[in-house]
């Protein structure tokens, strides 16, 4: 961890050294030296971070490293808000002021760079000097230990099913040499069930020749080619010790070549492994298999694209509770039975494990060993994490081996997902602009800041370091969950490297030096008053615990913030004091019952995000338009004009000035006429609040839309009272190749009915409070890539849709919500051939649904609302439909809400 503070530390310097370039030029000498020899430090700490989880010394070490970081960082910022602040203050400028911060911040610089020298120094005095220095920072952790998985074939639970599809994987399908992947997060059992296939008897009987090696995160080639050999028996004693790794290979190679063989690679953690053993498991197309396990879903993929890696999912709770039972009474016998008075603390603790077979075991083991009582199984469910973290084989260790194995990069990411509240659903575009704010994303050519995120994002799903919770219809990761005893892994590896503290934890009185502060629902505090200690960068608030005077405490106290995020907090306004936190990047008053925003919120000239939206802001100063590095504005309110003082003071201010927005929501206003909203060149997602005003002032907005062919999604909705408003008129979307997401409500001068109109990669369409006369299945069914299609509230819309065959060959979702003319849905058979999911609901009218719909083999999620009695007696009636699945459909589906 201490790595990536160093790392992102130097990035932010490199980035000051050059954009502050006059202001630091007579320090330059210092903080060149303080860049060099943090960059030294740096290549010993991708090892140091491994080791000093059992080394005492290398703990210590690295520690007075990451704090060093820090108090240059703190020395650095704040030199940068004391300049700042005077030039906004009365005494603007002064040149003896300003030389003497600049004195100030070469003596402090100084006095770091010493402090550095004695660390460096007490690195060879005490014996740390044993660390190698690592070549790159993204190298593998040298941390590697080879260690046997546990396997205990006899209490085996919930994993027949995957038994049998990695099986069929095994033993069915194409002739070609297949890899077969079992992967998933560490302690799900992975070995368990690659032994349980492995040991199979149709397995063994199927294959001429079988072979299993343990790969581990240290290994050498010849070693795993020797263990395959010897698996097969090709080799003498006195071959095994003379022949070495390219000799060992060919032969091997040459052995397999005609054989059909199966080879079991456990425990993959690199690509590397692959590449050169793979070069001696030849493909002789008869039906040959090598199945590997690992914790990084990317490897099964990269050892062969063909074949989707079978993932692993947690036990429920049955499995969970019969696993558990099993490992404590009787052994191996399925009628294990807990005694009554000890079941409710049982469930207790199986709950923590959260689903985990390794967890389960771990604690089941204890159990096994403890008196069978009560008060026993109470102070083992008081201690779970305790017990859980005892030592590198303990249930905690095997998963930071996870940790310890993913680059610097992935490590702070990692780590933040633990600042969200237990099971708490993580909203993925909330996270990446978090990342972005706290410096974690680091430059990759030119590509988008937001993009290189969400690699990350993904990187960590591939490794099974947190689960995929919901999905866009275009795939992407919408939300995602940390699995609890990943959470506690995240929170004890942030508490001891000062990463971030959960507010109940600091001391009110001596608060400590942490850098992020975070405040779970149900955490009260004894006081209104915030006590947060000076070095905080980021307080993130999920309760609502504070009276309305957090802000005005929190800005007086701490003034390098670099993100601040109350959400749904009962604060009541915002302090003109906030544009005193210059370094501010994310600011979120999301649902918060403030009315306006101060003009000084154009001082905050780093801010990235500034969400203000569910709030009751009527009236936006202007001065927003100021806030150049603006990627991401979404609030409600209309912006206010620009006055004539602030005119002459500033110059003129507009939209255009925003070029760095990667997505923007507000009420519809002059800011959106003209040409200024078509100079946001790089804007992804547009969401607007239409009202009746805009209605009859919205010349040169087509024009605009036009021109942003960046765009991914695009909402157009009325204010909330104004009822069904006109919506401009647009121009085709032919040219907006990455726009997959349509959304209109309101009425258009005319349904679209040229295919030439709709994005050519269209995937999810919303269309409400629509003038459609006529049939748009006709268009609709047209477009290739139609995924998505919801229809609701189009009053004057026609009596009958008719989807023809062959029409809508990609569509998975159809909605039709509050269609009050519509009475026939007729879908002709070879139309909608991968639709899952159906939602039917209030149209009062309908008369006929298309014999068989409901019946389709990839329809999952039949949802009927507010059926006519006539309507349902016509399904029923359908051969073969299930009468019962009709009125559950009718009386269980969704709680809806449309909008």
């Amino acid at each position: 961890m201490a790595e990536s503070t160093v790392t992102f530390f130097l990035q932010k310097l490199t980035d000051l050294l050059s954009q502050e370039a006059f202001l630091l030029s007579r320090v330059e000498e210092q903080v060149k030296l303080l860049s060099s020899e943090l960059e030294w430090m740096r290549l010993f700490l991708k090892d140091a971070d491994a080791k000093r989880r059992y080394d005492p010394r290398i703990k210590l070490w690295v520690s007075q490293i990451r704090d060093v970081t820090y108090e240059a960082e703190d020395v650095i910022d704040r030199f940068m808000f004391e300049m700042n602040h005077q030039q906004q203050g009365s005494l603007k400028c002064l040149k003896f002021l300003k030389l003497r911060f600049v004195h100030k911040l070469e003596s402090r610089i100084r006095e770091i760079n010493t402090k550095i020298e004695k660390i460096m120094a007490n690195k060879s005095r005490y014996g740390v000097e044993t660390l190698p220095a690592a070549s790159s920072s993204n190298e593998v952790v040298p941390q590697k230990e080879k260690r046997a998985p546990i396997v205990e074939e006899v209490n085996v639970v919930g994993i027949q099913e995957d038994a049998k599809s990695v099986k069929q994987k095994l033993l069915n399908g194409e002739m070609r040499r297949a890899v077969v992947s079992i992967v998933g997060m560490g302690g799900l059992g992975k070995t368990t069930l690659a032994k349980k296939v492995y040991n199979d008897n149709d397995v063994q009987q199927c294959f001429d020749c079988h072979a299993w090696i343990y790969v581990s995160q240290e290994y050498t080639i010849r070693e795993l080619l020797l263990g395959v050999a010897v698996c097969v028996r090709i080799l003498s004693e006195e071959e095994r010790s003379k022949m070495n790794e390219s000799e060992l290979g060919n032969r091997l190679r040459d052995y397999l070549t005609t054989k059909k063989y199966l080879i079991v690679m456990d425990d993959m953690w690199s690509n590397e492994a692959w590449d050169r053993l793979g070069l001696y498991f030849p493909d002789s197309v008869n039906g040959s298999r090598v199945l590997i396990t690992s914790r990084n879903k990317e490897i099964g993929l990269y050892a062969d694209p063909q074949t989707i890696p079978h993932e692993l999912s947690f036990l429920t709770e049955e499995e969970s509770w019969e696993l558990f039972l099993k490992k404590i009474f009787l052994a191996g016998n399925a009628n294990a039975v807990c005694p009554r008075e000890l079941e409710e603390l049982g469930k207790k603790i199986v709950a923590n494990c959260g689903g985990l077979p390794l967890a389960i075991v771990v604690l089941g083991g204890l159990l096994s060993r403890k008196e069978k009582t009560p008060l026993s199984w109470q102070k083992v469910l008081d201690s779970l994490t305790w017990h859980l973290n005892q030592g590198p084989d303990s249930c905690l260790g095997v998963l930071a081996l996870s940790y310890n194995d993913m680059p610097y990069y992935l490590k702070s990411c990692f780590l933040y997902c633990g600042l969200f509240p237990e099971d708490s659903k993580i909203w993925t575009d909330k996270l990446i602009r978090l990342w972005l704010a706290e410096g974690f994303i680091q430059r990759r050519g030119e590509e988008i800041a937001e993009d290189v995120a969400e690699d990350h994002l993904q990187e960590l799903v591939h490794r099974s370091m947190i689960q995929v919770a919901d999905r866009d219809v275009d795939g992407r990761v919408m939300s995602c969950r940390m699995h609890d005893l990943l959470r506690d892994l995240a929170i004890s590896e942030a508490k001891d490297s000062k990463f971030f503290e959960g507010y109940e934890s600091i001391d009110s009185t001596s608060p400590v030096s942490v850098r992020r502060l975070t405040i779970h629902r149900g955490k009260k505090t004894n006081s209104e008053h915030l006590h947060a200690p000076r070095s905080l960068r980021s307080f993130i608030c999920f309760s609502e615990c504070f009276q309305k005077n957090i802000l005005r405490s929190l800005h007086r106290r701490v003034k390098l913030l670099t993100v601040l995020d109350l959400e749904d907090m009962p604060i009541n306004s915002v302090p003109e004091g906030i544009g005193e936190l210059i370094h501010l990047k994310y600011l979120c008053l999301r649902e918060t019952p403030i009315k306006s925003l101060p003009s000084s919120i154009g001082h905050l000239t780093n801010l990235q995000t500034l969400d203000f939206q569910g709030t009751l802001i009527e009236i936006i100063p202007s001065t927003i338009w100021k806030l150049h590095h603006l990627r991401h504005l979404h609030g409600d309110g209309v912006v206010s004009s620009q006055s004539v003082i602030d005119k002459c003071r500033n110059g003129p201010l507009s939209v255009d000035h925003l070029t760095n927005l990667q997505s923007l929501g507000l009420r519809a206003g002059s800011w959106c006429c003209g040409e200024g909203l078509g100079k946001l060149i790089e804007l992804r997602e547009l969401t607007i609040e239409w009202t009746e005003i805009a209605q009859t002032k919205n010349q040169g907005f087509s024009e605009s839309v036009k021109k942003l062919t960046a765009l991914q999604s695009l909402s157009l909705y009325p204010t909330l009272g104004e009822g069904m408003l006109t919506l401009p008129h647009l121009m085709p979307f032919s040219d907006h190749t990455y726009l997959y997401h349509l959304g209109l409500s309101g009425r258009l001068e005319r349904f679209p009915d040229e295919i030439e109109f709709y994005p050519p990669n269209l995937i999810c369409l919303e269309l409400q409070d629509s003038n459609v006369q006529q049939d748009p299945m006709v268009t609709l069914e047209k477009l290739p890539n139609l995924r998505f299609l919801r229809l609701l509230r189009c009053s004057s819309m026609s009596k009958k849709m008719v989807c023809t065959s062959g029409g809508f060959q990609q569509l998975e979702t159809l909605q039709l919500w509050y269609l009050n003319e519509l009475e026939e849905l007729i879908v002709e058979e070879g139309a909608m051939p991968d639709l899952k999911d159906l939602v039917i609901s209030t149209c009062p009218k309908m008369k006929r649904v298309s014999h068989g719909l409901l019946q389709r083999k990839n329809l999952q999620h039949p949802r009927l609302y507010d059926l006519s009695p006539e309507l349902i007696d016509e399904l029923s009636r359908i051969e073969g439909e299930d009468p019962e699945r009709i009125r559950l459909a009718t009386t269980h589906g969704w709680r809806h809400t449309a909008s």
